[in-house]
This record gives C-alpha cells, sequence and structure tokens, in this order.
C-alpha cells in the first residue's frame, strides 16, 4: 500500500501529510466513502484530496493546494501533473499585471466528466470479463458487449 492511502479507508492524515497531523480542510466535509471511491476512481487518495480541493477552490495554484490539502508540495506538483496529463484537471498560466514568474493555476473537470471517462472503462473491462471464456478459447461464441454504461446529466 502506498503511503498516501490510509489503512483504515478513512480520509484521515496520511504520511504524506505534513501539517502535522491537523485534518484535512479539503476533505473533512465529506464522507469516507465518497473520498474512498475517488480514490478508486483517481487512483490514489492524494489525488482525490487534490481533486475535492480543486473542486471546493478553482484556479489555485499547486502551493495554495498543498496549503488546502496538508500534502507535501512536491507531492502536489508531481500529483497536479499526473491529472493535467489524464485531463482530469486543467493548467493554465495565472494571470498577473505585475512582472515576475505566473504560477501555473489549476481546475478540476466536472464531476459527471470524470464519471463518464470512468464509466468507459469500466463497461470494458466488465465487458472483457463477461467474454472471458471466449478469450480462453473455451466458447466459440461470437464476442459480445452485453454491458452498456450510460451517464446521463439532469
Amino acid at each position: 500500500m502506498s503511503a498516501d492511502q490510509s489503512t483504515e479507508g478513512s480520509a484521515e492524515s496520511t504520511d504524506e501529510d505534513h501539517s502535522g497531523g491537523a485534518t484535512d480542510c479539503a476533505v473533512s466535509e465529506f464522507d469516507d466513502g465518497l473520498v474512498d471511491l475517488l480514490a478508486w476512481i483517481l487512483d490514489t487518495e492524494t489525488r482525490a484530496r487534490i481533486y475535492v480541493h480543486l473542486r471546493q477552490h478553482p484556479h489555485s495554484t499547486s502551493e495554495e493546494v498543498a496549503e488546502g490539502t496538508g500534502l507535501y508540495p512536491s507531492t502536489v506538483r508531481e500529483a497536479l501533473a499526473e491529472l493535467a496529463d489524464d485531463e482530469t484537471v486543467e493548467r493554465r498560466k495565472r494571470k498577473s499585471s505585475g512582472a515576475g514568474n505566473n504560477p501555473y493555476e489549476y481546475v478540476a473537470i466536472a464531476p459527471s466528466d470524470l464519471v463518464k471517462g470512468v464509466s468507459g472503462q469500466v463497461q470494458a473491462q466488465l465487458n472483457a470479463v463477461f467474454n472471458l471464456d471466449r478469450h480462453l478459447g473455451t466458447d466459440r461464441s461470437d464476442e459480445t458487449e452485453p454491458v452498456t454504461i450510460t451517464v446521463r446529466e439532469e
């Protein structure tokens, strides 16, 4: 189990937490089960905590995310880069009227978009399991895709 995954499945401080054991602001208001589900979808609790923080505080810099989540800045930068590569967060330069370095700011995609992306992956995996006997050669019938997951926004 990685350092950013909780052994009890809770959203309490982890080894990556540098805030001296303070409760994570971004997830303290959420049910542990929801954080666990987000951690499953996004691969780690660290990513889940960052996603929740960015939903609560869009246009945050990596430094602001680190402060808000209690995670180490280097951990946040690495996770944000991965989330940006996965298109789970959008990254753009913060506009500033002064001279100097403009940091990147991040915005998390809408939960509905996150669910749509995951539903396609889950559908493909369930259909692969459904067709397992065909892949093993013990069933000669045509491969089918009986599992269809539809996400509707209401």
